[in-house]
């Protein structure tokens, strides 16, 4: 039986894990066994798996902390593709901190680690160039060429299966996908249990009741679709340089650890791809305004969470309009308390003074659970808004409070000295610049000021 202090610590590490500042990891543990833990890797900037969802299930025994907990990749293709030398078709994770594999003295489990310590230590597997995690790498004579196919096949991949299959598994779209056999789901393959065993066909009728739940948790939905619209322009940016250095239709090469169903077999098709993207984003415009419409009926017949927001608005229409004058303006859309209008003015002496600058809030009906799309409509040259979905990325502290959704909104756009978080980094244009030499710098501020500017001489056409 797992020791109360180990149960402590292990609701310690996912809280923390939870509220901290890390945007590249996320967990959640099954509502009646905080030993399930669910978690996502976000995919590392300027890597093949940029801005990938990568799924880890992570089942920590009775003995925790002194014996490190067993963690299984979800995010295989059901269990076709291997995404990494050290992470298996079959959800094998390869790391010397989890005992799976020999490392050099001084890697091995303590119980100063935790859940942090392993996610951390397989987003580092997540490299630019992935084949030097193969043990015999050093041995192996390798061309730069065969690295680069090894790290342009897992590119693909990572678009195709982290990002296009889940999102579109979630919206229920239709993949079109002819290039290889997949499926749009990360569930286990029938044909395997818990530990890569093979098992009868009959195994289903065996589950135990909490293999079931296990199977109904899908914790990240929200985050996926949020992350989609922010990470858009990001995605299309990877599929147009990689378009340019291989040929669709062009078979994959396996490298020389790949082999039999521990592989990443079939063919590029960046163009399908593009497509596919372009789909899911129209069809999660589509979904908020189905909840503007559902909100109108939630209104109508006073449901909780209407009659939440509807309080919420009138609460903060009346602290703006009495506190800060006209800086800050909000607004129902139709009278809607599912859809905001916020208005905020640039700070003088900013490179946003003179600017007005309209958000527009989507609430969804199970709101807070799922979050708010914040869609910013003046179009300015931002860092953390979408060139293409004008997505903003801003991360309120209380999700269910709108005024800390509103006060992030506008702390966010306005920040001046923003922190560098590969990230958040959801406009590449801009987020280059900001983040370039000096003259880039001074390019961005321009930039800002001259959209800032245009944005002003179309409400005075207007």
């Amino acid at each position: 039986m797992a020791n109360n202090s180990s149960t402590i610590r292990i609701l310690r590490e996912i809280k923390e894990l939870q509220t901290g500042s890390d945007l590249s990891l996320a967990v959640a543990h099954l509502e009646n066994d905080v030993r399930t833990v669910r978690c996502l890797i976000v995919g590392p900037s300027d890597t093949p798996y940029e801005f990938g969802f990568f799924e880890f299930k992570a089942k920590i025994g009775p003995t925790y902390p002194v014996q490190p907990p067993s963690v299984k990749c979800l995010t295989t293709n059901s269990g076709r593709c291997r995404f990494n030398p050290n992470i298996y078709a079959s959800g094998k994770v390869c790391l010397s901190i989890l005992g799976t594999w020999r490392g050099e003295r001084g890697e091995q489990w303590s119980i100063a680690q935790g859940l942090e310590s392993v996610l951390i230590s397989i987003q580092s597997l997540m490299s630019s160039n992935p084949y030097e995690n193969e043990p015999g790498f050093e041995t192996i004579k390798i061309t730069a060429k065969e690295a680069e196919e090894y790290a342009q096949k897992i590119r693909h991949e990572t678009l195709r299966i982290t990002v296009l299959q889940r999102l579109e598994h979630i919206l229920q779209i239709s993949d079109g996908d002819d290039t290889t056999p997949a499926v749009a789901s990360d569930t286990p393959p029938a044909d395997y249990d818990d530990d890569d065993e093979v098992v009868a066909e009959s195994k289903p009728s065996t589950y135990q009741k909490e293999d079931i739940e296990e199977a109904k948790f899908y914790p990240f939905t929200d985050l996926y679709k949020r992350r989609f619209l922010w990470y858009y322009d990001s995605y299309l940016k990877a599929i147009d340089g990689a378009s340019i250095k291989v040929k669709d239709g062009r078979q994959f090469e396996n490298t020389p650890f790949e082999y039999g169903t521990n592989a990443m077999c079939g063919k590029y098709a960046y163009a399908s791809l593009k497509t596919r993207f372009q789909r899911v984003l129209q069809a999660l415009e589509t979904e908020k305004d189905t909840w503007a419409r559902d909100g109108r009926q939630l209104m109508a017949n006073q449901h909780g969470t209407a009659l939440n927001l509807q309080h919420q608005f009138e609460s903060l229409h009346a602290h703006y309009a009495g506190n800060n004058g006209p800086s800050v303006e909000i607004s129902l859309v139709d009278a809607n308390p599912f859809v905001w209008t916020l208005t905020f003015f640039g700070p003088q002496s900013t490179d946003l003074s003179g600017a007005t600058i309209n958000t527009r809030l989507h609430f969804p009906s199970d709101f807070p659970e799922e979050q708010p799309r914040v869609t910013v409509l003046t179009p300015l040259f931002h860092h953390r808004i979408s060139a293409t979905t004008k997505a903003l990325c801003y991360f309120p502290t209380k999700l269910y409070d709108v005024q800390n959704h509103i006060e992030s909104i506008m702390a966010v756009v306005v920040d001046e000295t923003p922190t560098y978080d590969p990230r958040a980094l959801v406009n590449p244009a801009a987020s280059a610049l900001l983040w370039g030499d000096e003259n880039s710098k001074k390019m961005y501020r321009r930039k800002l000021r001259r959209s800032v500017q245009d944005a002003m001489e179309s409400c005075d056409e207007f």
